[in-house]
């Protein structure tokens, strides 16, 4: 472990976990006038996303000032997972789900084999603004598990089996769940909480 004036490297840095609210950007500063980013939730100064999370989706965001952790946390070499709940259009089966398993080529790339399940009965707050939905094409909760994180990866991957995304909520990252943390809200937590 790396040393800095005798202690240990990490008590340092700053680890944190955000339950990023739909709408917002994973960065400090805007693409366009008006735009939500991570600016106005007060994080410390030197943190940054480590890896991102769409302006359309929800749920886990780590913030970092580490940047080696950052790289152990992304890369796909070191195989962390990230767990997504993805509220989907349509009514999938099992079976539907083979190329998730296998990896599916999305038009340039073949994604690494992924974990995917339906999730019955399950239940999760109303979006605001709420999702598109259509009244008589039904929807399905399913849980994603990569541990790759291409642009829109899971986003494209429910769009090329004919199941658009309509809701994505990203629920764990390494070995931290968002649990109970309020949407909008942060804390800090040791860099062991995340990668054990």
């Amino acid at each position: 472990m790396l040393k800095a004036w005798g202690w240990p490297f990490f008590l340092f840095m700053k680890y944190i976990v955000f339950n990023k609210p739909f709408g917002v950007l994973s960065q400090f500063t805007q693409e366009v006038p008006g735009q939500r980013t991570l600016a106005e939730f007060s994080f410390p100064k030197g943190v940054y996303a480590a890896g991102r999370l769409d302006k359309d989706s929800e749920g886990l965001l780590v913030l970092t000032d580490d940047g080696q952790f950052n790289k152990n946390l992304t890369r796909p070499q070191f195989e962390k997972n990230k767990v997504y709940w993805v509220q989907v259009e349509g009514a999938p089966s099992d079976s539907d789900f083979k190329e998730f398993r296998t990896g599916l080529l999305i038009k340039d790339y073949k994604t690494l084999p992924a974990k995917v399940r339906i999730l019955k009965d399950f239940e999760f707050p109303p979006r605001n603004p709420p999702i598109r939905e259509r009244k008589n094409i039904p929807t399905t909760w399913i849980e994603v598990t990569i541990h790759e994180g291409k642009n829109r990866q899971v986003r494209k991957m429910c769009a090329a089996i004919g199941f658009p995304c309509l809701r994505l909520i990203r629920a764990e990252v390494g070995h931290y769940k968002l649990g109970d943390l309020p949407i909008g809200q942060w804390r800090e937590v040791s860099p062991k909480e995340i990668l054990a």
